[in-house]
């Protein structure tokens, strides 16, 4: 209890905090990671030959009907206590940033459902909340989120969870602007991190005086990287895994505790 004190006292006074987050988060709400989605009809194949560029070209009705499958599973998941406490916190804290490597856009449902709740605190005032407008462009998905879509001939972009119609090559979701196909908006295999959102996560963990770090065995480059800048730049780690990780030793707080059952404590605010 006095290391969480500790903890919750550095966080309270640190000007400008960064979380990174990875699977073990949401793992802890029942998504099922990227390798465990190719279970039964899909066991024959490896997800290396499905999130491709290449194989979006070669068979857009396959790749899509993989996705489909794993967006259906993830829509029966609800976010759990530790990303709605990343939600709060984000909402009560301006200076703070999420980035997470998770695809499955549970901290944006979670912000989805803090928000509502905390307007109605306060009275249906959304002005009376500190930081809400500006709490979701502070969500970094260094991967993207499977509930988006993204064209591939223009820069058209949308969250969409409806399911999807993957019968034929003709059903598949098109652009309402040019009518490309569209696709995932995920990084696959052979592509780039977002630039813009990769650049901001380093320059916000370079000037965060502590990274919180969740449910990431921290092995994934260049997200693994993140909590290194809060370091570089004189800051402090605090981590939070059941499992140790290359990042254990660095940390000036480590709480090996599942996420869903610490992070409420320690971002209470």
């Amino acid at each position: 209890m006095k290391r969480l004190a500790e903890a919750r006292a550095a966080l309270a006074s640190a000007r400008g905090v960064v979380i990174l987050t990875g699977a073990g988060v949401s793992a802890e709400s029942g998504v099922p990671t990227f390798r465990d989605s190719s279970e039964g009809l899909w066991s024959r194949y490896r997800p290396e030959e499905l999130a491709t560029p290449q194989a979006f070209r070669r068979d857009p009705r396959l790749v899509w009907e993989w996705y489909d499958h794993r967006r259906r599973a993830i829509s029966r998941c609800e976010p759990n206590p530790g990303h709605r406490a990343i939600a709060r916190f984000l909402v009560e804290r301006p200076d703070a940033v999420l980035v997470t490597q998770n695809v499955d856009g549970l901290h944006h449902r979670a912000l989805e459902m803090e928000t509502a709740m905390l307007t109605g605190e306060r009275d249906g005032s959304p002005e009376g909340t500190p930081g809400m407008d500006h709490a979701a462009a502070r969500i970094l998905t260094l991967h993207g989120d499977i509930m988006r879509v993204r064209c591939q001939g223009c820069s058209y972009t949308q969250i969409d969870r409806s399911p999807v119609d993957t019968s034929s090559a003709d059903s598949l979701p098109r652009c309402p602007e040019c009518d490309d196909l569209l696709r995932p908006a995920v990084v696959w295999f052979g592509e780039m991190l977002p630039e813009q959102a990769l650049t901001r996560a380093f320059e916000s963990a370079q000037d965060a005086e502590i990274c919180v770090v969740a449910g990431t065995s921290a092995v994934v480059h260049p997200a693994a990287s993140v909590p290194t800048a809060t370091l570089s730049g004189g800051g402090d780690l605090i981590e939070v895994n059941p499992v140790e990780t290359p990042l254990t030793p660095r940390a000036r707080w480590r709480f090996p505790e599942r996420s869903g059952e610490l992070l409420p404590r320690l971002f209470e605010v």
